[in-house]
């Protein structure tokens, strides 16, 4: 019913630069508004952690690890939410994922998860 697909993830050198999309999609008219749209990441081992947040209005948010570094950004006539990961370190390895607040025709307002998309930096 509602599909997020994620791209973007792979191998990159310490200091490199990836950048993530996730695409949300549901069947024609479905949804009504997109509301918080987020960025997780797990690694092996750990927690889920949030890593960024953007609001409707455009409000971000970014867990103190990757400030500076990473930039989330949304374009909301796509449905779509993207991570740009700059200067990227060995401990930002993990299974990123995307969360995304929607509010649906006749169902309401749900969290939907992507399916997550491997980032891997390493030399």
């Amino acid at each position: 019913q509602v599909q997020l697909v994620e791209s973007g993830g792979g191998l990159v050198q310490p200091g490199g630069s990836l950048s993530l999309s996730c695409a949300a999609s549901a069947a024609s008219g479905r949804i009504l508004s997109i509301n918080g749209m987020r960025w997780y990441r797990q690694a092996p081992g750990k927690e889920r952690e949030l890593v960024a947040t953007i609001t409707s209005g455009g409000v971000t948010y970014y867990v103190d690890s990757v400030k500076g570094r990473f930039t989330v950004s949304r374009d909301n006539a796509k449905n779509m939410v993207y991570l740009q990961m700059n200067s990227l370190k060995r401990e930002d390895t993990a299974v990123y994922s995307c969360n995304v607040d929607l509010t649906l025709l006749y169902i309401g307002r749900r969290d939907y998860w992507g399916q997550g998309t491997q980032v891997t930096v390493s030399s």
